[in-house]
């Protein structure tokens, strides 16, 4: 088994010190998926308005396989509507 770093940078960087003991980096790609939607669920109202930010996943010896960018745009129609529990 390899072990994967996951690292964000939203702003500020989070470096993954510890990492994950994955089979393939077939299923680091996947779980680096899993794990950035759950940091996105898990902090959605600061996601949608924060500029862009990165997962950058690294090997042992710091060498960059992949990155996944992300940015949450809202349409203006959605902007525009009243919240929950707001009158107009």
């Amino acid at each position: 088994m390899a072990r994967y770093y996951f690292h964000i940078d939203n702003g500020s960087d989070i470096s993954d010190d510890v990492g994950t003991e994955l089979q393939t980096l077939a299923a680091a790609k996947c779980e680096a998926v899993r794990y950035a939607g759950q940091l996105i669920c898990d902090a959605a109202g600061e996601f949608w308005d924060a500029a862009q930010w990165s997962m950058t996943v690294a090997d042992k010896t710091g060498l960059t396989l992949f990155t996944l960018e992300f940015a949450g745009t809202e349409s203006p129609a959605i902007q525009a509507q009243p919240r929950m529990g707001t009158s107009r």
